[in-house]
């Protein structure tokens, strides 16, 4: 019997081996939000509760699938509205209270593709998906320089993220820190700059513009 046996967990081990394989995707993750993330801790505490109630978090698929569907080329993203400032700071979690967010999914995508979009969005931000208001098929660009840290989202006239490198002259109390993590899993994040923050929808009962702060976060992302 025990052949058998070695060739069933075999043949289990190789079943589980190739679903990993077929939910794997790649792709760049850009997010800003309504505080500084590179900050020290005094200007984050008197952020806190204050500031950080907005968040934009995007994705751009470079190849791979999602519930057996193919995303090559394909961006999704969150749109972010609490209570309380959003974050965690390595060790506590802020109490964002009551959450509602809107996902906005692209245009080019099929009817299939945009259900695994939408999908993949709720897994990769499951805390923050619990309220979703409305989802919205746009238009949507995403571009990262990882090397000068150059961020650019476009999601149609609706939601937008601009930054650029942080330099020397950003440090205000020269104990700056990455204070704030990026809010979902991500691999290679950097802090940048955030020249424009933007979402311009109704669907939250408010929208929002940031200029000039420390709070964005340029990724990659593998799941």
């Amino acid at each position: 019997m025990r052949p058998i046996l070695c060739l069933t967990v075999a043949g289990l081990a190789l079943s589980l081996s190739s679903l990993a394989s077929a939910a794997k995707i790649t792709g760049e993750y850009l997010e800003a939000r309504t505080c500084n993330v590179y900050t020290g801790p005094c200007f984050a505490n008197a952020e806190m509760d204050l500031a950080g109630k907005e968040a934009l978090m995007a994705w751009k698929v470079d190849e791979g699938s999602w519930n057996d569907v193919k995303l090559d080329g394909l961006g999704a993203a969150l749109i972010v509205q609490s209570q309380g400032t959003l974050g965690y700071d390595g060790v506590f979690p802020m109490k964002a209270g009551r959450v509602k967010s809107v996902i906005l999914v692209d245009e080019d995508a099929t009817t299939d593709q945009r259900n695994a979009l939408v999908a993949f969005v709720k897994d990769s931000a499951k805390e923050l998906t619990r309220n979703v208001l409305k989802i919205n098929a746009v238009p949507i660009s995403l571009k990262n320089d990882h090397i000068d840290m150059v961020g650019s989202f476009k999601a149609g006239g609706l939601a937008e993220i601009n930054t650029r490198k942080l330099r020397q002259s950003d440090c205000v109390c020269t104990n700056e820190v990455v204070y704030y993590k990026p809010l979902t899993k991500v691999d290679n994040a950097g802090a940048a700059y955030s020249l424009k923050l933007s979402y311009q929808g109704k669907a939250l009962g408010s929208r929002f513009i940031n200029r000039g702060i420390r709070s964005a976060f340029l990724a990659t992302f593998r799941k």
